[in-house]
């Protein structure tokens, strides 16, 4: 069953090629497909095309399906093009040719565009949920550790003194920069397209308030054209914002893998978060965040396949959209699998102690030598100089029991800020 069918058949190589996967992304999107239906249907009812006896057989078997969608127990069968073709199946198959009026007013167009809000707003604040989490256990590792010396790297030369504090709290919060992307998305989401039909709006007397009041939205897409142009922009401001989380915690997996290795030897995760080697039994891999970072890695890609695919498309629906259905449903599910594999992993860290004793960390100490100097009173040009001849001569002596001012700002008060940058994000 299609929609949009007069009888004709449609060839069979056709019809593969124009679905595509849509039915199996379509599963996700039932429940809100008919929540959006439901409102709709009140809606209807509101201006008088439904009586109430109607709305109420209507939303009953509307609410049954939800329950189905949300139990995962709901079915596109093969004969059905995608889900709304389904649900408004049932509904005809249950109530003859009442089912039939659940499409008075509005287009497949605006029933896949308020679908796919929906489903964003919640799958931002569940990502958004989730990063929080992570922020938390962060921040958590950061105050803990927070003593233990790490050595600090730049252009992977060791550099300066840092710590473990210092590095868990980095993380934290570029975290907040990352929520702030996902405030900006949630406002594009945060409109409702119901009645912008198939871009030209509806001469039906909707009540287009109503619906966006019923379904939860803080704003009304107003103008039709636009309501319909906001495809694409919708998954483009989303895939940013997924983006950029994946960057941060893709540099964290990157940075788990080096200083888990031998070389470095920072850190160590017990023997149920590393896998092994077919030949070699010595070996501990970290698996978890080489795919956590790969699979992060392809997900900042996502913006750039959805700008490529709607970028020269001028206004008005075509179906080079339905492309972006996948890509961003499928980022979502990503995203969300390895912040909760980092919510598990991480608190299970284990941190190496007194790593800059090592002698090849003497040169970590050069910085604070030469700043004792200039305290002192030396002039910062001579002191520099000075202290370059000491280290090409090998005479430079480390003093490793000194202070590291530059990374005491990790303290509790440090964190504290942090933790109240985060409130303050979060109240935007």
């Amino acid at each position: 069953m299609k929609l949009w069918q007069k009888g004709k058949k449609l060839n069979k190589k056709v019809d593969y090629f124009t679905v595509g996967d849509d039915r199996i992304h379509d599963l996700k999107l039932a429940k809100y497909d008919c929540q959006a239906s439901i409102a709709h249907a009140l809606m209807l009812e509101k201006i008088g095309l439904l009586s109430n006896k109607e709305l109420i057989k209507i939303v009953n078997v509307l609410s049954e399906l939800k329950n189905q969608a949300e139990d995962e127990t709901f079915m596109i069968e093969t004969n059905f093009e995608d889900v709304h073709s389904k649900i408004e199946f049932v509904l005809t198959k249950r109530l003859g040719d009442l089912g039939k009026k659940i499409h008075t007013a509005r287009s497949r167009n605006d029933q896949v565009l308020v679908a796919m809000h929906l489903y964003v707003k919640d799958s931002l604040d569940e990502i958004k949920e989730l990063t929080i989490e992570l922020f938390d256990k962060l921040l958590h590792l950061a105050e803990i550790h927070q003593e233990k010396l790490l050595p600090g790297y730049t252009h992977l030369q060791i550099a300066m003194p840092s710590s473990f504090g210092l590095w868990f709290s980095a993380y934290a919060e570029a975290l907040i920069d990352d929520i702030i992307f996902i405030n900006a998305a949630k406002v594009i989401a945060n409109q409702n397209p119901l009645g912008s039909a198939a871009g030209y709006g509806s001469s039906f007397p909707i009540d287009r308030e109503f619906t966006t009041k019923e379904l939860g939205f803080e704003f009304l897409k107003i103008n039709s054209i636009a309501a319909q142009m906001n495809r694409g922009k919708l998954e483009k401001s989303t895939s940013m914002a997924l983006s950029l989380i994946a960057s941060t915690l893709s540099k964290l997996s990157m940075d788990i893998c080096l200083y888990m290795g031998q070389d470095f030897n920072f850190i160590s995760f017990p023997d149920d978060l590393t896998t092994g080697s077919s030949i070699m039994p010595h070996k501990k891999n970290p698996d978890i965040f080489e795919l956590i970072r790969g699979k992060l890695n392809l997900l900042q890609d996502l913006p750039n396949q959805l700008t490529l695919l709607t970028s020269n498309l001028p206004s008005g629906y075509h179906r080079d959209f339905q492309l972006t259905k996948g890509p961003l449903l499928n980022g979502f599910k990503e995203l969300k699998s390895c912040l909760e594999m980092m919510i598990y992993s991480l608190p299970k860290i284990r941190i190496s102690e007194k790593i800059i004793d090592q002698d090849k960390y003497n040169y970590l100490f050069t910085v604070d030598s030469l700043n004792d100097e200039v305290m002192n009173g030396t002039p910062f040009r001579e002191a520099y100089l000075k202290l370059s001849q000491d280290i090409e001569s090998e005479t430079y002596i480390p003093n490793k029991n000194v202070k590291h001012t530059h990374i005491g700002s990790v303290g509790n008060l440090s964190l504290n800020l942090i933790k109240e940058k985060l409130k303050l994000i979060l109240l935007k």
